[in-house]
């Protein structure tokens, strides 16, 4: 029996009862290789390099969580987006959106481009910029939505029959929202990224990457490269992230409702400029948001009115829920500084022209106490 219900599926899909013992908890396979009865006899498993039950439980459940046949687990995010990369060859273009997570601009323009791959960076809210670098050449289509960090909204819908009138890839880094906010595949995309560092495993003590796909070509593909390229977790994380994503519906739910509370307050604060949050009706693409999206999660940017970046460093120093910190999507508060952390990859006038000011800050709302959260984010606001 199988449920629609993602609250039903992040505990069940995908997952069964060890038969071996009956453990409800899918087991930690520690081991390296497997014992066959004869040469090429064995019981599904050869080297753990390429197979391991552990990993086999997770692939399945995460295809299940975003409404797909197949999931693939890699070490990191990144591994999963080289993996991507990899299915291209000299001479493809990528059109990528121009807001996105800074390591994957650097393996794009600092790994693969000397290889013979081009990039073009636009802005994805607008179809006609995309558009306007589609050509014969065009392999893929790169969309990050909510974007990393100012959260523009990208139509998946849109943008994927764009890229399909090319026969290009169209690739979703879906970090932001988790299979609990946003099903890629449902509007066309062809491939789903994300980091389970973060929302998915949630607990901020695993880095894994993630590609999903109901293409059994693309699949192919994709584990042949995992397999030979041996970007493949281990078992140990992969039993972490099994335990994390039993939680994701309901830590999705509060960071849902505390990144609103949040939101709001900023908006109100009178030392705080722009406030990006997808949820505000007055929020370019919010129209978007609220077609592809679930809600409008934990995931909030904003600068000072002043926009002074001194005074931006007194609000990073100054919090004590809110750690300062990389990453995002765990159950604690973090707050950051694109321009000095997780972008510090792209070059400022890119990052200035694209919107990204040297005073921005991050911030991933976690699951505390939202008074608390607010409370600290005032005082902090207070020492600007």
């Amino acid at each position: 029996m199988s449920s629609k219900h993602i609250e039903t599926k992040v505990l069940h899909a995908g997952i069964e009862p060890d038969p071996s013992t009956g453990a409800i908890m899918t087991p930690i396979y520690q081991t390296s290789t497997y014992v066959q009865a004869g040469p090429g006899d064995h019981k599904g498993y050869e080297y753990a390099r390429t197979q391991n039950p552990t990993r086999h439980a997770l692939q399945n459940n995460l295809a299940a969580l975003e409404k797909a046949r197949f999931g693939l687990c890699f070490s990191t995010g990144m591994g999963a987006v080289d993996a991507c990369i990899k299915l291209l060859k000299p001479g493809d273009e990528v059109i990528a959106t121009n807001d996105l997570y800074g390591g994957t601009y650097r393996i794009f323009t600092k790994v693969f481009e000397p290889l013979g791959i081009r990039f073009h960076f636009v802005n994805m809210s607008n179809p006609d910029e995309v558009k306007s670098k589609m050509n014969a050449n065009t392999k893929m289509v790169w969309i990050e939505t909510p974007t990393n960090p100012l959260l523009r909204i990208i139509d998946i819908e849109t943008i994927s029959a764009l890229g399909h009138e090319q026969n290009a890839i169209v690739v979703v880094d879906n970090t932001f929202c988790s299979p609990y906010l946003q099903n890629p595949l449902d509007w066309g995309a062809d491939l789903i990224m994300h980091s389970a560092t973060k929302y998915i495993n949630g607990h901020s003590d695993v880095v894994m990457g993630v590609l999903i796909t109901d293409s059994p070509e693309l699949h192919e593909r994709l584990a042949f490269l995992q397999n030979t390229c041996g970007a493949t977790p281990g078992p140990q994380d992969c039993f972490l992230v099994l335990r994390g994503i039993k939680t994701l519906h309901i830590r999705m739910q509060r960071h849902c409702e505390n990144g609103k509370a949040v939101a709001e307050f900023l908006a109100q604060h009178p030392k705080v400029g722009e406030v990006h949050w997808p949820g505000f009706p007055s929020h370019p693409n919010h129209e978007v948001a609220k077609k592809q999206m679930h809600d409008f999660g934990g995931m909030i940017s904003f600068t000072l009115k002043d926009d002074d970046l001194n005074k931006a460093v007194t609000v990073l120093k100054s919090t004590h829920y809110f750690a300062l910190a990389e990453s995002l999507g765990g159950v604690e508060s973090l707050i950051g500084h694109p321009a000095t952390m997780t972008h510090a990859s792209i070059p400022r006038e890119q990052r200035m022209a694209n919107g990204l000011k040297d005073s921005l800050i991050r911030l991933s709302v976690g699951i505390e106490h939202i008074d608390d959260l607010i409370q600290d984010l005032a005082q902090a606001l207070d020492k600007a």
